[in-house]
């Protein structure tokens, strides 16, 4: 169970979350559970932790008893669940149960003493773009220095993060660095229409996106970012990088509203102009696409919000959407390093957004390389989830059968559009694990 202290009974909340707007009464959504506990079975965290009540008590039975009783407070047992949103996925009545959670999280946290050590862990976990920005200005001493065994312990003792992973690397070069050293939109322009010159397409094609990259593409996995750019310039579009801040998922699985809706008043007013000028936005991490198209319009009145929300995609799901990829990958062969057999584990944030078999659907006839699906179990990390030392072993528990299933499969290397599940991959296996980007990439452009 949660280590962080429970609000006293006469505890009052300071803020309303939804603020009293009826398009944010989740009444209706409670009513319309039948208590079939299909969401339950369905819980990773309720599988391997008999105390974890299950999506059902943290969703619609807490919210019913909030309805009738204002002094009721929120169980300290809602910040064990882990927000992977497959109670979503699997509730046959489309019971909001993720904005539940969101909602009660974020309320319990608004209650939590702020002198807590609990508190500001996961106050520094959930704002982890503040944390690479700070260590990007000097990334190799960053690197050497949190993963220094001494220093791993001693934030293990005061903090209550896991000494057990290792931090993952910090880029010399962040995307962003890259992306304006490369000529920023205006080289992604002349590139995007070269290439259409070269395809036969019209030069003023209406070929273009806004790339929401999130925090670990920029500041670790800039590999990503690149390949991603690269690969939708093959195709003709015109790729924009606009102002952003974090997507807000490690906030909302922290309860940190506040600071989730600070950050998406920027994303949404730097998208929402896009998509006015007729841009989709794409996003390379599927926790982050969930976040743009279902949570933000779910807790958030900005203006913007369902425009923004109703042209965002993941990235190879646009591309499946828009361009003939099957037919661009007929003639590809790889080799060298990405000649692989991979072990794809589809991200529980994909398989809410419909896209779980889309990379081994894609890569199946690719030559050169397999793609082995290695079945539909959390990989247990969800973002900051596992990086507490109380939710370690629990988070390994869960993805025990991931691992499994990965050292089964054909080869040794994994493959995933989620940087937390990647690292989990890699901390489980020790597998190396690659984007489906890069994969493309290697294909199309290298």
């Amino acid at each position: 169970m949660s280590d962080a202290s429970q609000p006293d009974a006469d505890d009052e909340f300071p803020i309303d979350v939804f603020d009293d707007d009826p398009d944010f009464d989740l009444r209706p959504g409670s009513d319309s559970c039948y208590k079939c506990s299909t969401c339950d079975t369905n819980c990773p965290v309720a599988e391997v932790d008999d105390d974890f009540p299950g999506p059902k008590f943290q969703g619609p039975e807490q919210w019913r008893l909030k309805q009738r009783d204002d002094e009721h407070t929120v169980d300290a047992s809602v910040m064990d669940c882990s927000n992977c949103m497959r109670c979503d996925e699997a509730c046959p009545a489309d019971v909001p149960l993720s904005q539940m959670h969101n909602a009660a999280r974020g309320e319990y946290v608004d209650g939590m003493s702020k002198l807590s050590v609990t508190y500001w862990r996961n106050r520094l976990l959930a704002n982890y773009r503040t944390s690479a920005f700070l260590a990007s200005k000097a990334p190799r001493l960053a690197n050497a220095a949190m993963n220094f065994g001494p220093a791993r312990w001693l934030l293990e003792k005061t903090m209550g993060i896991t000494s057990e992973r290792e931090f993952p690397a910090f880029a010399t070069e962040t995307f962003r660095e890259w992306w304006t050293r490369r000529g920023g939109a205006d080289g992604s322009r002349r590139r995007a229409q070269e290439r259409r010159a070269a395809r036969g397409d019209p030069r003023d094609a209406d070929k273009k996106v806004a790339y929401f990259h999130g925090c670990y593409a920029n500041y670790n996995t800039t590999a990503v970012g690149k390949a991603m750019v690269r690969v939708f310039e093959q195709f003709g579009y015109e790729v924009v990088v606009p102002e952003q801040k974090c997507s807000g998922t490690p906030m909302f699985a922290n309860g940190m509203l506040e600071d989730a809706r600070r950050h998406a008043e920027v994303n949404v007013s730097s998208m929402a102009d896009l998509v006015d000028q007729g841009y989709d936005a794409i996003a390379s991490c599927t926790s982050c696409s969930m976040a743009l198209r279902q949570e933000y319009p779910e807790l958030f009145d900005i203006e913007g919000v369902d425009e923004v929300a109703a042209h965002t995609f993941e990235a190879v799901e646009y591309l499946r959407v828009h361009e003939d990829l099957r037919g661009a990958l007929a003639d590809a062969e790889i080799d060298g390093a990405l000649a692989e057999e991979f072990a794809y584990h589809a991200p529980c944030h994909a398989r809410n957004q419909g896209l779980e078999r889309q990379a081994v659907e894609l890569f199946r006839e690719l030559d050169g390389v397999g793609v082995t699906d290695v079945g539909d179990s959390c990989s247990g990390i969800s973002g900051t989830y596992g990086w507490k030392a109380e939710k370690y072993d629990t988070s390994m528990a869960i993805g025990d059968e991931m691992f499994d299933h990965m050292e089964a499969a054909e080869g040794q290397t994994g493959m995933t559009e989620c940087p937390t599940c990647a690292m989990q991959m890699e901390h489980g296996t020790g597998y190396e694990v690659r984007h489906p980007l890069e994969l493309l990439d290697a294909a199309l452009v290298a």
